[in-house]
């Protein structure tokens, strides 16, 4: 794969989640009874970034979640040895029942991993409200599926990655498209 552009930089990513923050915290009227959930593996180090960012603005912390979603997966690939699929597990530090539940990714693309997401977290309880909150969106839906909150929408084409890369995993933070 060639990489054909950076579209955003360790800075433009730091404004797009400040400016999801904002929006979290105004459409929900504040975070009372709001929980972020990331999506393994990236969405779980942007929905880390976003609590940082939403307690400096409210000065008090807001749960956050990590959800593993290999067994709600319609194209299950990653297996064991033993043919099994790889679980690391959910870990969701508050009960979600009645609560607003903010589910986090890195990349909205066909709609099958939030998807995915939806289904492990209403067997996990029942949230009053599922927002989704993406640091990319770039279109081609399979599902009906939008996010509530988008750091940037790249519009590309099916012959086209969008590449998100995390400090936390990837030792740099940008966001790449690449031509298959």
């Amino acid at each position: 794969m060639n990489q054909k552009a950076v579209v955003l930089d360790a800075q433009a990513i730091g404004r797009a989640l400040t400016r999801i923050a904002h929006q979290i915290i105004e459409k929900n009227k504040g975070i009372e009874n709001c929980v972020l959930v990331g999506i393994r593996t990236r969405g779980i180090f942007i929905a880390e970034r976003l609590a940082v960012k939403i307690e400096e603005i409210e000065g008090k912390p807001i749960p956050v979640g990590e959800l593993d979603i290999t067994l709600y997966r319609d194209d299950l690939t990653k297996k064991t040895d033993d043919q099994e699929p790889l679980v690391k597990g959910s870990d969701i530090p508050v009960e979600l029942k009645d609560k607003k539940v903010i589910l986090v990714d890195d990349v909205l693309y066909t709609g099958r991993t939030v998807r995915a997401g939806l289904d492990a977290i209403m067997d996990l309880g029942r949230p009053s409200t599922i927002q989704l909150a993406v640091l990319v969106d770039r279109g081609h839906r399979e599902l009906p599926i939008r996010a509530d909150y988008v750091g940037k929408n790249i519009p590309t084409s099916s012959s086209e990655k969008v590449v998100v890369e995390l400090q936390d995993v990837d030792k740099v933070d940008q966001v790449s498209i690449f031509e298959k």
